[in-house]
């Protein structure tokens, strides 16, 4: 279940909570799934969902119900990711062109890696991530780089909860901790099919001064022989990435 409105909770509220019951792997509900998923009365999720599909916040197919483009017009008005991904939007179709390789831009939100764009790749790599999802930090390697330069609290919760996602995830809190010492060291992060079997991934911090904003990756079939030409890449890219973000003007200004 994704979680419950507390006794007496607001209609706000509840019907945040009934969106919050949509997820990236779970992006059609029916009703009564919905009021399972929110800890609602199926009569409340009845009357709460017919206002977000009035309001097109949800759009109903038949039986089911999917979040609707009014929330995704909304979110891009979220500035400050919006805005880093116009600034890198030059350069990952630098690199993209330069790879032929799926192409990420992510931040940290919380526990997970926000994932603020994509270019597809030539190759056919299994990739599941999409603009907007939230994934893992630990199996990811843009998730690996911001988790490496994330508060150790964020650290902590996050090696109580591995969970494999392949047999080859690392699942084991010590050897995560050396993976990311080594990340801190070495300024890049790798993964062998840890997210998606047939998927590899390298990535590499984006600074802003002395703050890690964002990590760029890209994912490939095996970047073994590659490695150099593709850090290369990366390395660039991240390098104009932070100086435009440091560049920019702040909000408002």
């Amino acid at each position: 279940m994704a979680g419950g409105s507390a006794p007496g909770a607001s209609l706000v509220a509840r019907s945040l909570t009934v969106l919050g019951a949509f997820d990236d792997r779970h992006r059609r509900l029916t009703l009564s799934e919905i009021a399972e998923r929110a800890g609602l009365a199926p009569a409340t999720t009845l009357r709460i969902v017919r206002e977000l599909v009035a309001g097109e916040a949800l759009v109903r197919d038949g039986r089911v119900y999917r979040v609707g483009r009014r929330l995704w017009s909304l979110g891009l008005l979220a500035s400050e990711e919006t805005d880093l991904r116009d600034v890198a939007s030059p350069y990952l179709q630098d690199l993209h062109a330069a790879t032929r390789a799926t192409v990420h831009l992510a931040i940290r939100e919380g526990d997970a890696v926000l994932y603020l764009d994509r270019l597809s790749g030539q190759a056919s790599v299994p990739v599941v991530s999409r603009v907007g999802a939230r994934l893992p930090l630990y199996p990811t390697g843009v998730g690996k780089v911001l988790l490496a330069h994330a508060p150790a609290e964020v650290v902590d919760r996050v090696m109580r909860s591995l969970e494999p996602m392949t047999r080859y995830t690392v699942t084991a809190p010590g050897l995560l901790a050396r993976q990311l010492e080594r990340v801190r060291a070495e300024g890049h992060a790798t993964t062998r099919e840890e997210m998606t079997l047939g998927a590899c991934s390298v990535a590499v911090p984006v600074w802003s001064g002395d703050d890690v904003v964002a990590a760029v990756g890209v994912v490939v079939p095996d970047f073994r022989r590659e490695l150099g030409r593709l850090l290369t890449g990366l390395t660039m890219a991240a390098r104009g990435i932070g100086r435009a973000v440091s560049a920019a003007p702040a909000p408002g200004s």
